[in-house]
């Protein structure tokens, strides 16, 4: 341990309980999630809308507004939860950046694009107005947009909702953060920007050791981008490895549908409809005994419905939140048969 970071460490979120208070009662949008992200590396979090990834990250860039009910958020050997707010304005935008899945939401109406990225340049970087509009040029063309010189002096609301997503981009990349965390960075973006983005993301991992969490539905991108992902469910996370197991051992019934609800080239052209998980993400809040992807899963016992399993290291590096495993060689998870279709 170095300053309460574990070795090799940048991120690491511990227990974390963030719950939001409605007119039900309290719901556990993050339900005790733990997550470690390395220093260079680059982590998937994946799962279905509603399974609280964008809420664990915006936790822990103290930006959600829902209440923390317990857990840490520890960064650079700093407790992130502990700092006052003009000590996390100073590392937010330039230790931690965030690229925000709801691009016209998250930009300013009244200021120029141009403005908002100079603004970070500026306050963090400390360069002069002249060059630090250089340098917003200079991200608007890294980023793909076209004819950055005029761009830089628009408004949000006369760019197209791709060119959105590439202005939020460039400012989450602007001051060179520690750590990115981009939140569906590839939402409406055409496949040739896509790629484009994802070699810049690429570029600033290997120029400044990035570390990046890739918040995504795209588990072609978590393919091409991950070293390790993460598969959240309900407030908490079911499954995680390296990104190679993931695709060709998954033990969760969960990342097993996950997958098999990918189309592929090998798909039968008889096939009427592609695969898809039977049921509904639980809304939060509404599940309160045992595995909360029980409603759903092919595979669940009785036991599963009363009694909530642990979270288990099920081989070297390979976690899982199952009861399945206790059947491991009887038809349990290592059953090729359930994810034959990949």
């Amino acid at each position: 341990m170095i300053g309460g970071l574990t070795l090799g460490n940048l991120l690491e979120i511990n227990n974390l309980k963030t719950y939001f208070y409605t007119e039900n009662g309290e719901v556990p949008a993050v339900d005790g999630v733990s997550i470690t992200v390395k220093k260079g590396e680059t982590l998937g979090i994946v799962g279905e809308s509603g399974s609280g990834k964008s809420v664990t990250a915006l936790t822990a860039m103290r930006l959600s507004q829902g209440k923390v009910m317990g857990g840490s958020v520890t960064f650079n050997g700093m407790d992130l939860l502990a700092l006052s707010d003009e000590e996390m304005r100073k590392i937010r935008g330039k230790e931690i950046a965030m690229i925000f899945q709801e691009p016209m939401t998250s930009l300013n109406p009244v200021f120029t694009v141009g403005h908002q990225i100079m603004e970070a340049i500026q306050i963090h970087m400390e360069l002069s107005k002249s060059k630090a509009k250089e340098r917003a040029i200079e991200l608007l063309a890294l980023v793909g947009i076209p004819r950055p010189e005029r761009i830089v002096n628009e408004y949000p609301h006369r760019l197209s909702g791709g060119m959105r997503q590439r202005v939020m981009i460039a400012m989450a990349m602007s001051c060179n953060p520690s750590l990115l965390i981009a939140d569906e960075p590839t939402t409406a973006l055409d496949v040739t920007i896509q790629a484009q983005i994802l070699d810049l993301m690429r570029e600033l991992k290997k120029n400044h050791n990035t570390s990046i969490i890739m918040i995504t539905h795209d588990l072609g991108v978590v393919a091409e981008t991950c070293d390790r992902v993460c598969v959240m469910y309900g407030g908490k996370v079911v499954e995680e490895s390296g990104v190679q197991e993931i695709f060709n051992n998954p033990k969760h019934p969960y990342t097993q549908g996950l997958l098999k609800s990918v189309p592929t080239l090998l798909d039968s052209e008889e096939q009427s409809r592609l695969y898809s998980i039977e049921g509904n993400v639980p809304i939060p809040g509404s599940l309160h005994e045992g595995c909360y992807f029980a409603p759903r899963c092919e595979f669940a016992m009785d036991k599963c419905r009363v009694e909530a399993p642990a979270y288990t290291e099920v081989e070297q590096g390979h976690f899982s939140r199952c009861w399945l495993h206790e059947m491991d060689g009887r038809g349990g998870l290592n059953d090729k048969s359930l994810v034959e279709s990949n």
